[in-house]
């Protein structure tokens, strides 16, 4: 008979885990999914604004000293080939987690979607590196737990600011966290290759940061307040995601392409 090793238990522990993540989103997905989306809010509740500042300050100073140059000089020397194919891998490792959250939230056809998306990508695109699927007009969408929080009627709540991951708010903020623990491919990828996924995903952001540098550099640094520059646009951004009111006006979204 086979001894149990600690790598079994481990992973037996890891899978123990998960399937508690999993029957809890379940029985979640069950009490709320017939609760309507959240309304839209008003405004933009931001009673820690003082706490906030200071992480602001601390990822200004992360950014400048750290995260801009390397950027820089990775957008700079890296060929155009590789840096997409780095940003496609990256992409093509989120979308498990997609499907997840089709799932919860009832979108059925876009779990099918986002699915085919990630098998043409993985194995005509070789693991990801290119993207045959947006040319097979597979196109796939983005989503996260904060978004089925959303549809299962949970406010957005207050604005945060955290240390390294910037902008957000409480419901993105507990969506983060479950998203990391329903990734399927937690399950899939050894644990001594776990780091690839880190990896690659830090590169991604690196190169978004040096391909959106002006406009990035016009908030953060040329702003009369930079902070509340920054607040607006991540808000209005993920309403106009989420189908809601903008906090402002009008709303253009910097990033587009």
């Amino acid at each position: 008979m086979r001894q149990i090793s600690v790598n079994d238990q481990d992973q037996s522990h890891n899978l123990a885990g998960f399937g508690s993540t999993r029957t809890l989103a379940f029985c979640l997905a069950l009490t709320l999914s017939a609760c309507g989306p959240a309304a839209s809010p008003s405004g933009i509740t931001d009673p820690h604004e003082a706490q906030n500042r200071e992480f602001h300050a601390f990822n200004l100073a992360l950014d400048k000293n750290l995260v801009r140059p390397v950027a820089t000089a990775y957008t700079q020397i890296t060929p155009d080939p590789i840096e997409n194919g780095v940003t496609n891998f990256a992409a093509n490792l989120d979308i498990p987690g997609y499907v997840v959250n089709n799932i919860l939230q009832l979108r059925l056809g876009k779990a099918v979607e986002n699915t085919l998306r990630f098998a043409l990508n993985t194995t005509i695109g070789i693991g990801g590196l290119f993207d045959p699927a947006t040319a097979m007009g597979v196109n796939g969408k983005e989503t996260d737990f904060g978004e089925t929080l959303h549809l299962w009627g949970m406010p957005e709540g207050n604005y945060v600011e955290l240390p390294v991951f910037g902008p957000s708010n409480d419901r993105d903020e507990l969506g983060m966290i479950v998203d990391y623990a329903l990734n399927p491919l937690r399950l899939i990828i050894p644990a001594d290759k776990a780091y690839i996924d880190t990896l690659t995903g830090l590169a991604s952001k690196i190169g978004e940061r040096g391909r959106y540098s002006d406009t990035v550099d016009s908030i953060l640094y040329e702003s009369a307040d930079g902070y509340a520059q920054a607040r607006l646009l991540y808000t209005d951004h993920r309403r106009f995601n989420l189908g809601q009111e903008a906090a402002a006006d009008t709303f253009e979204d910097p990033y587009a392409q």
